[in-house]
Formats: structure tokens, C-alpha cells, sequence
């Protein structure tokens, strides 16, 4: 069965969310990657209920009957695994694979590029089919299968997509509903399976195999409460390293904290009462994580997160002023570390010993740096 098209603005724009999945929800959203998390490619699952109104796709593969499925995925055995594993929700499955078509002809391998591909079981993942076939199949197990036309209207923009983020971003073909009934999706090969739909074989290897519980979930696969027992963790992690000095591994740990902080405040309204709730959770995390940066002489991420505190949080934080305006002084911006250094001091009297001794050492840098600049401009004449 193709797709068919219709016309019309409100056509265009269901098909444009469907093809590039404007619509995610906290409780849909899922990921599939490859080995380096820098080539993550977010895959949110499909829009069924506005497509399945049109008549556009057929029903999801694991709500098949079980003779149907075996009648649309027939499986061919190619290597034996070495050990059967039972599967259930949340099973991460790491392996490589290759689409050909009948023919004999290559659409895609992963091998190729040397990134074996990802997929957790239970998160909606875009094409049902893999999660259908790999579950039939035990670790280290080599199978071939032909897969039913039906199952297979999503693997076209499945595979443009894998595709896509193989590309520098500024070779990356805009893709929208007009665009594909105009000028097609981008690659010729994926053009006719789109618009002549027909069987295709997979030759999938399962490389391992892990349950929920023996990897860290990544942040699309938390939940909110769970997302919030994580910051607990990456917070203390981050405290244990930087008193061991290991500043590079805290500043990771604060930075990713901060980030799953920010995904849950993203759902919330700006200032209610669990979005201050959050931001209070959020504060000291880029305090930390200026600090890190602050030793490893990044001002210029010193001033931009101490400057997100005070700007959106706690205008009167008075250790945001502090190390923002030890930053100023390492970018070399005096005016504006002595601005910030008078502000923490009069917010907080205590610290005036501290503050005197950076202006006094700010005083004489300064002192220093025009005596440089008047050599300087006697050596041009």
C-alpha cells in the first residue's frame, strides 16, 4: 500500500509532521544513535493518531497478529548466537545492520561506517520492524529477513535521516511535505522505495545485549523522578572529583546535572512554583561548573553561566558575582571586574577583605599593563 497524497495546506503539514516529527511528547520521545554520543540522532515516534485518521499507514507491528507477522517477516538464520536472552521494555540492543533489496542491492550498512546502531525496547522507536526482528534473535546471532512492503512505508525517511547525520549540517536537504511530493526525498535509491513500495531483506547482527538494569539510561529514557535522582548523583559525583581535582570529570557531571535540570524546567511555567523549585536545584550546579571552568581559565563560560544566574535566578548571588568578576579579570575586562567585585563586597560585608585583596591585585595589573602599552608605542617611533 503507497501513500497517498492529498492537497491541501492541512495535507502538507500533517506530512511535514510525520516526516521530521515537530510533535514529540515527554512521554514518547526516544533516541536512536551511534557509538559516539556527538552523533546522536533523535528519532521521535510518529504522529499515528492524525496519519492513522487518514489512512496512511497501517497498524503498528507489534499490535500484528501473530500469523500475520509471521506471514510479513520471515526469518533466515545466517550465523547461531551464543546465548538466548529474554527480552522486555527498556532491553538497549546495540547492532549492526544492512538493507537490501531483493535484488541484491545495497541501501544501507551500517558496517560501512563502522557505527553499529542502538534501539531500547518499549520506546516507540520509529520503525517497529527492527524491534519485531531483533527479538527473534539471540546475542551474537547473524539472521536475514525479508520483510513485507506493508511493514517497511517508514524506512525511507528512517534511513534519509541516518544519512543526514553523516552530513556537515549545511549539506542536510530541508525536508517537508512539499518538498517530498516535489522534488522527493533527497536520494535517489530512497526515492523509489517511497513511491514504488516493495519487499526488502535485513541482515541484522546483534552485538550485545543489556538489560535496564546493567547500563545508565540517557536522559530521553528518564523519567522525571528519575531525572531528578540523577541530578542528586551527578551533583555528588561532581562534589567527589573536584575535591580529588579531577576537574575535567566534575565539570562534566555539573554540566550534564544542569542540562536534565533544564529539561524538567522547560515543562514548567517560568516562575511558577516548581519552575523556582528547579531553578533553586539549577543555581549551585552552574556555580560548580563555573568554578571548573574558572580553573581551567574558560572566562568567557565563567561570564556567560555566572551571568545566566544572576540574570535569571539570583541577581543578588553574590558567589556568581565573585567568580564572574574573577573571569573579568582573566578576559581582561577591569571596569567590569571592578563593577562586580564593589556589588558581591556590598552585598555581603564579610567577604571586603577578599574583595580589597583582588582589587589591589587588579589595581597593579592595570598599573603594569599601561606601563607596557606606553614602551609599546615609544618603540613605534
Amino acid at each position: 500500500m503507497g501513500v497517498v497524497w492529498f492537497t491541501g495546506s492541512l495535507a502538507s503539514i500533517l506530512l511535514f509532521l510525520w516526516v521530521v516529527n515537530k510533535l514529540p511528547s515527554a512521554d514518547t520521545s526516544v533516541a536512536f544513535k551511534f557509538d559516539s554520543p556527538l552523533q546522536t540522532v533523535p528519532l521521535f515516534p510518529l504522529i499515528d493518531s492524525y496519519l492513522s485518521y487518514f489512512k496512511l499507514l497501517p497498524k503498528r507491528v507489534r499490535q500484528m497478529d501473530p500469523c500475520v507477522d509471521e506471514a510479513k517477516i520471515v526469518k533466515e538464520t545466517l550465523h547461531a548466537g551464543s546465548q538466548v536472552v529474554p527480552f522486555r521494555d527498556g532491553t538497549r540492543i546495540k547492532f549492526h545492520y544492512q538493507t537490501r533489496k531483493l535484488d541484491g542491492t545495497v541501501l544501507d550498512d551500517s558496517r560501512e561506517t563502522a557505527k553499529p546502531m542502538e534501539l531500547v525496547l518499549g520506546k516507540k522507536f520509529k520503525l517497529d520492524v527492527w524491534e519485531v526482528c531483533l527479538q527473534k534473535m539471540a546475542l551474537h546471532e547473524v539472521a536475514k529477513f525479508r520483510c513485507d512492503k506493508s511493514l517497511l512505508q517508514q524506512y525511507p525517511f528512517v534511513s534519509k535521516t541516518i544519512r543526514d547525520s553523516m552530513k556537515p549540517s549545511e549539506q542536510r536537504k530541508h525536508c517537508c511535505g512539499m518538498t517530498i511530493q516535489n522534488e522527493g526525498i533527497g536520494y535517489k535509491d530512497l526515492d523509489e522505495i517511497f513511491n514504488c513500495p516493495q519487499d526488502l531483506e535485513f541482515i541484522l547482527e546483534i552485538l550485545s545485549i543489556e538489560n535496564p538494569e546493567e547500563y545508565q539510561k540517557e536522559s530521553w529514557q528518564l523519567n522525571d523522578d528519575e531525572k531528578l535522582e540523577q541530578v542528586k548523583k551527578l551533583r555528588e559525583k561532581g562534589n567527589d572529583c573536584y575535591s580529588r581535582k579531577d576537574y575535567a570529570a566534575a565539570t562534566e557531571a555539573y554540566s550534564y546535572a544542569a542540562g536534565l535540570i533544564e529539561q524538567l524546567m522547560l515543562k514548567e511555567k517560568p516562575n511558577d512554583t516548581e519552575w523556582l523549585e528547579l531553578a533553586q536545584l539549577k543555581v549551585p550546579l552552574l556555580l560548580n561548573y563555573s568554578q571548573c571552568k574558572l580553573l581551567d581559565k574558560d572566562y568567557y563560560a565563567v561570564i556567560e553561566h555566572c551571568s545566566e544566574v544572576l540574570d535569571k535566578y539570583d541577581e543578588t548571588n553574590v558567589k556568581a558575582l565573585f567568580r564572574r568578576a574573577k573571569a573579568h579579570v582573566g578576559a581582561w575586562n577591569p571596569e567590569q571586574a571592578k563593577a562586580d567585585f564593589q556589588r558581591a563586597a556590598d552585598l555581603d560585608p564579610a567577604i571586603s577583605g577578599a574583595v580589597n585583596k583582588e582589587l589591589k591585585s587588579l589595581q597593579e595589573a592595570i598599573r603594569l599593563k599601561d606601563v607596557e602599552d606606553k614602551l609599546r608605542f615609544q618603540k613605534m617611533f
